[in-house]
C-alpha cells in the first residue's frame, strides 16, 4: 500500500511517521471494503431478513472505518482529539460488527471473513490510540 510512503513524505511528518496509525489507516480502509462486500453478500442470501442486523452493522462499520481512515490520513495541522475519538468509535463499530458477523460465520463464509477484518481493525485502532498517547 501507499499509505506509509505518502504519509512519510508529508512535510509535517518529516519522515517520522506513526507506524501504528499508518497500519490502522490501512486496516480501516480494508475493513470498510470487506464490510461493504459482506453487507452485499448478506443481501444475496435466501435468509436476508434474518441478516438485517448484520447488514446494518456491516454498513455502519464500513462508513465509520472509511471516515476514520480519512481523518487519520490528514497530517496538516493538529486535531489529535478528533482522531482519538474517531479511533474509539471505529474500535466500537468493529467490535459490534465483528460480534454480529461471528454469529453467522459458520453458515456464511463472507461473515467469517468480515469477522476477521473487523477484529484486525479493532486491534489496530486500539494500538493506534496507545501510540498517540506516546507521541
Amino acid at each position: 500500500m501507499h499509505v506509509q510512503q505518502m504519509i512519510s513524505t508529508h512535510p509535517h511528518v518529516r519522515g517520522n511517521p506513526n507506524d501504528a496509525l499508518i497500519r490502522c489507516i490501512e486496516e480501516c480502509y480494508d475493513c470498510a471494503q470487506v464490510c461493504t462486500s459482506c453487507a452485499d453478500a448478506c443481501l444475496g442470501e435466501d435468509m436476508v431478513k434474518q441478516l438485517a442486523q448484520c447488514i446494518r452493522l456491516d454498513l455502519d462499520c464500513a462508513d465509520v472505518c472509511a471516515a476514520t481512515g480519512t481523518v487519520a490520513s490528514r497530517r496538516t495541522g493538529s486535531n489529535e482529539e478528533v482522531i482519538r475519538q474517531m479511533l474509539a468509535a471505529c474500535e466500537t463499530a468493529c467490535r459490534l460488527c465483528g460480534d454480529e458477523c461471528e454469529k453467522h460465520a459458520k453458515m456464511h463464509a463472507h461473515c467469517r471473513v468480515c469477522t476477521e477484518a473487523c477484529r484486525r481493525c479493532q486491534q489496530a485502532c486500539a494500538e493506534a490510540m496507545r501510540s498517540m498517547a506516546r507521541h
